[in-house]
């Protein structure tokens, strides 16, 4: 059984470059405080190093 964790969007993507707007989207999250779950692989933590200041992992 994996284990999943939940990210929810914080910030905007606006004045952010392609390439965060593209991790982001990636991830599926939408709108801001949209809330995904999703597993936890090493590329999704990666993924989340790069957008951490647009996005936030709940408990």
């Amino acid at each position: 059984m994996s284990k999943k964790i939940k990210i929810k969007k914080i910030g905007s993507l606006i004045r952010q470059p392609q390439k965060q707007i593209r991790i982001v989207k990636g991830l599926g999250l939408k709108k801001t405080s949209s809330v995904r779950e999703i597993e936890d692989t090493p590329s999704v933590r990666g993924m989340l190093s790069k957008v951490a200041h647009l996005v936030k992992v709940v408990d």
